[in-house]
């Protein structure tokens, strides 16, 4: 049996797609602003375990550390194929970031998904004591707590969503949306990364669903479920970021990186391997700043780390290959004996290392076509030299550019742009690269994961 805590609130419920365990050491900011929250309340973290079991659901692994415990659950690998490879992320994924052209949409995934979803309900039910809070995570679940109510629960519960969300417009293009979309009415609170995505959320529910939005800023339902919709905009662990980077000349890679420039200067991308992020438009604006600015030759590299993710997609095969095929053309297009423009790296590596990849940088490239946030902008920033610090390029269509105004602001889609940004930045006085730097930090600083977590969770509280 799980212990409850004894007096005061309830545990915490912390329900996602995949579980942080506490022998999984390669954890980001998110992992550890759950653990944190959970450890203050006492908690259970739920969800599936990363195996694939010849059946679904069965027996519930249980592990405990500290006030936290851990309880996960395997799935098939029929249930695994079309809840997360299909439903999640061939129908959902491209949606939501606003890709209707990539959805692929199946109704054996979708029974699939909120199969999965039925399984998630039943076997995290039994867990939930009577005054525990419960918030749920991202696109993979967000039927969870309609399927939790169905079974009686009356708990407070909350959601949010990590993606962006975008209009009803082009939500009302998913097969049978109602029956996915309308299913967040079940939550007392549900949290999205922006303005624009609250907005977003709350006209789906006024002119697809029939809702009403009451005085007290609750949208009501036609039958009767009444839930606020808000902006949480997520955080990093700004102070853990940037001491790492102070420290990072301590590590060999940090050197041989340094060395292997060779004084050059450095721009630096860091994504998932994914068609939201803008890649290929991002190879294509590099090649146009060399293709303009010959005086670079030889002065500047782009590196580009992207490890792979999501490989049985064919979506994902093809923008491997075709990044491949882009930074091949670059480097014989440019390259000289002694100088490649572009390192192209498909390998991972840990936070430690890529903040002190982040600091020697003196551009950090972030151009998604859409992110719901991208925290990789806000480690960049908290990564800098203080008394030399880089400038950041950032998509105005990801999150983060509605805090760090003060980055320079393109629009991936025109390459044109963006290389005209790269070479300012790569000439950007000293006193405006300090200036911008103070003025964003300042936002990361106040703006924190655990700022963002006691926020959401005081909101659901109340």
């Amino acid at each position: 049996m799980f212990a409850g805590r004894e007096g005061g609130k309830g545990r915490l419920i912390v329900v996602s797609n995949r579980v942080a365990l506490p022998e999984q050491t390669a954890t980001g900011g998110l992992a550890s602003a759950m653990r944190v929250a959970l450890q203050e309340r006492g908690g259970l973290w739920f969800g599936w375990s990363g195996k694939v079991a010849r059946q679904s659901g069965g027996e519930v692994h249980r592990v405990s550390d500290d006030a936290v415990d851990y309880a996960t659950i395997d799935l098939s690998r029929a249930d695994h194929d079309d809840f997360y490879d299909g439903f999640a992320n061939r129908t959902l994924w491209p949606l939501l970031h606003y890709r209707p052209d990539l959805v692929d949409y199946d109704r054996r995934h979708l029974a699939g998904y909120l199969r999965v979803n039925n399984l998630f309900a039943e076997h995290l039910m039994p867990l939930i004591a009577p005054d525990d809070t419960v918030w749920i995570n991202d696109y993979h679940l967000i039927p969870l707590a309609a399927m939790l109510r169905d079974r009686g629960l009356h708990n407070r519960i909350g959601f949010f969503l990590h993606t962006p969300l975008p209009a009803a417009g082009l939500l009302i293009a998913l097969p049978h949306h109602r029956e996915l979309l309308e299913t967040l009415s079940s939550y007392d609170l549900v949290g999205v990364q922006t303005a624009r995505d609250r907005r977003a959320l709350e006209e789906y529910f006024l002119h697809e669903v029939g809702a009403v939005m009451r005085r007290d800023g609750r949208l009501r339902t036609p039958g009767g479920r009444r839930f606020q919709a808000e902006a949480f905009p997520i955080g990093i662990d700004t102070r853990h970021v940037a001491d790492s980077a102070s420290h990072a000349h301590e590590h060999e890679e940090i050197d041989q990186l340094k060395q292997s420039l060779e004084g050059r200067a450095l721009i630096i991308g860091v994504d998932r391997l994914d068609y939201s992020k803008g890649l290929p438009e991002r190879f294509q604006a590099y090649a146009r700043l060399l293709e303009r600015s010959p005086q670079l030759h030889r002065h500047v590299t782009f590196l580009q780390i992207a490890p792979p993710s999501r490989g049985g997609v064919p979506e994902y095969q093809q923008i491997r290959r075709e990044l491949e095929r882009s930074a091949g053309h670059i480097n014989g297009l440019y390259a000289a004996p002694d100088w490649a423009p572009i390192r192209y790296v498909n390998n991972s590596f840990p936070h430690s290392l890529l903040s002190g990849y982040y600091r020697t940088a003196r551009v950090g490239l972030v151009t998604p076509l859409r992110d719901g946030m991208n925290l990789v902008a806000k480690e960049y920033v908290a990564s800098q030299d203080p008394e030399n610090p880089g400038v950041l390029v950032l998509s105005r269509f990801a999150g983060a550019a509605q805090e760090l105004v003060d980055a320079l602001l393109v629009n991936p889609a025109d390459t044109e742009e963006v290389a005209e940004a790269l070479g300012v930045a790569l000439t950007m006085p000293l006193h405006e690269r300090r200036t911008r730097w103070r003025r964003m930090m300042d936002v990361l600083e106040k703006q924190d994961v655990t700022a963002w977590r006691n926020a959401f969770l005081h909101r659901l509280d109340g």
